[in-house]
C-alpha cells in the first residue's frame, strides 16, 4: 500500500489508528431506542467493568463527548458541595483537573511536581495528614505531557489508609496497563473509547463504586454531566437519556471484542511495550534522547529532546513525516523544548520500524547529522 492509499499511520496519544473492522462496525444506522443497540450498550459496560475488576462492587457509565467531559462528570458528580479535592499534578492533565474545579467552584489543594517527575506517595500521605478537610484525591495514571507512569498503586494505598476517595484520569492508560480495583482501590476511574482500547473519539466512561454514586445523588451542578442520573436511567431502561453516539459505541463493541481476541490488558500492554522498546532503541540510534528515563516511561507516548543541530526545524521534519505517512505529536512541556512519539492504536512493529525510516530519511533531506540535544550546563 502507498503512503497515498492510505489513512496515514497515527503515532500519537489519540485519536489514533484504529483496524479496519472498527471503522467498519460504523458504515451501519442504528436506533438507539432499539433492543439490538440496547444490548449492545449493555454489553458494553459490562466489559469496561470486568477488564477493571470491579463486577459486584462497581458500575460503569458512560457519557456523550471526550475524556475530558467524563472526567468533568466524574468529579462534578462524586464531589459533595461541602468536598475537597486535592489534585495531583505533573502535566497538563493534572492541571486540567485544577481548571474544572476553578470553573465549578470545587474547593481544592494540589501537590505539584516537574512534568518528569512522578508524584511521591509519601506527599500524598503528608497532606492528607495535615489537612482533614480532604474529602477526595484526584491523580492521573499516565501523564501524557511527557509520558511519566505515576505511581498510583503507592497513591491508592495512601488515599485509603488515610480513609479518602481516589478518583482516578486513566485516560491514556486504561486496556494496556493494570488498572484493578482489587488491588489498586479506587471510588471511580474515567477512560474513553479512543485510547488504549483502539475504538474511536465521542464517547468517555466512568467506573464507579456503586455506593458512592448511589450517594451522590443531586452533587452535580449540570445536568448533562450527572452521571447519578445518568446511571439510573440506564438502570431503569437501558437507554441514554439524551442522543447517544451511536456510532462510536458500536465501534467500540467492536474494539473490545478485538481486545479480548489480543489477550485482554496483558496482550495489548505487550504489543505496546514493544512497541515502545523498538521506537526508543531506534531513535537512540539516530543520536535523539528522551526525556525520561527507562524506569519511568510508560509504554504509551515517549518525549524526545530537540535536536540541537541547527539544520533541524520541528515543523519541518513533523510536514516530512506527514508526507511519508506517519503523523507525531508537538511537544507539551514547560521543562524542556520537545516532541512526541506514541506507542499506541493499531500499530506493531512493522509500523514503528517503519516510522523510524521515515525519520532516518527526513534528517537526512534536512541535512541533519545527528538527533542529539543541547548538552545541559
Amino acid at each position: 500500500m502507498t503512503e497515498h492509499s492510505r489513512d496515514p499511520w497515527l503515532l500519537t496519544p489519540g485519536p489514533l489508528t484504529t483496524s479496519a473492522t472498527v471503522k467498519q462496525a460504523m458504515l451501519h444506522d442504528w436506533g438507539s431506542r432499539d433492543h439490538d443497540f440496547i444490548a449492545i450498550n449493555a454489553r458494553m459496560r459490562r466489559r469496561l467493568v470486568d477488564l477493571a475488576g470491579g463486577e459486584g462492587t462497581h458500575v460503569c457509565v458512560p457519557i456523550q463527548g471526550s475524556g475530558t467531559f467524563a472526567v468533568e462528570a466524574m468529579i462534578s458528580t462524586l464531589l459533595p458541595a461541602d468536598g475537597k479535592l486535592l489534585v495531583l499534578i505533573n502535566g497538563a492533565y493534572g492541571k486540567r483537573i485544577a481548571k474544572i474545579c476553578d470553573y465549578a467552584g470545587h474547593a481544592y489543594t494540589v501537590i505539584e511536581t516537574p512534568e518528569d517527575t512522578p508524584i511521591d506517595p509519601t506527599a500524598v500521605a503528608a497532606a492528607l495528614a495535615r489537612d482533614s478537610a480532604i474529602t477526595h484525591v484526584a491523580a492521573v495514571q499516565c501523564e501524557t505531557t511527557s509520558g511519566v507512569l505515576n505511581p498510583l498503586p503507592e497513591i491508592a494505598a495512601a488515599v485509603a489508609a488515610a480513609g479518602r476517595h481516589l478518583l482516578v484520569d486513566a485516560m491514556s492508560a486504561f486496556g494496556a496497563l493494570p488498572l484493578d480495583v482489587r488491588q489498586v482501590p479506587f471510588d471511580a476511574l474515567a477512560a474513553s473509547s479512543n485510547k488504549c482500547l483502539e475504538g474511536v473519539p465521542g464517547m468517555g466512561f466512568v467506573i464507579i463504586r456503586q455506593a458512592a454514586l448511589e450517594a451522590a445523588k443531586g452533587n452535580a451542578p449540570s445536568l448533562s454531566l450527572d452521571l447519578h442520573d445518568q446511571w439510573q436511567s440506564m438502570e431503569k431502561n437501558g437507554q441514554w437519556r439524551f442522543t447517544p453516539p451511536i456510532h462510536v459505541i458500536v465501534a467500540f463493541d467492536q474494539a473490545l471484542t478485538e481486545h479480548e481476541a489480543e489477550g485482554g490488558v496483558a496482550g495489548r500492554g505487550a504489543r505496546y511495550r514493544e512497541n515502545c522498546r523498538i521506537l526508543i532503541d531506534g531513535m537512540r540510534a539516530m543520536g535523539f534522547e528522551t526525556l525520561l528515563p527507562d524506569r519511568l516511561q510508560a509504554p504509551i507516548i515517549v518525549t524526545f529532546h530537540m535536536p540541537v543541530d541547527p539544520q533541524f526545524h520541528f515543523e519541518t521534519f513533523y510536514d516530512s513525516l506527514r508526507g511519508r505517512g506517519y503523523v507525531i505529536y508537538p511537544g507539551k512541556l514547560t521543562v524542556a523544548d520537545s516532541f512526541r512519539i506514541g506507542c499506541i492504536g493499531r500499530l506493531g512493529a512493522t509500523e514503528i520500524r517503519g516510522a523510524l525510516e521515515a525519520v532516518r530519511a527526513t534528517l537526512a533531506e534536512m541535512g541533519v547529522k545527528s538527533g542529539a540535544p543541547a548538552k545541559a550546563a
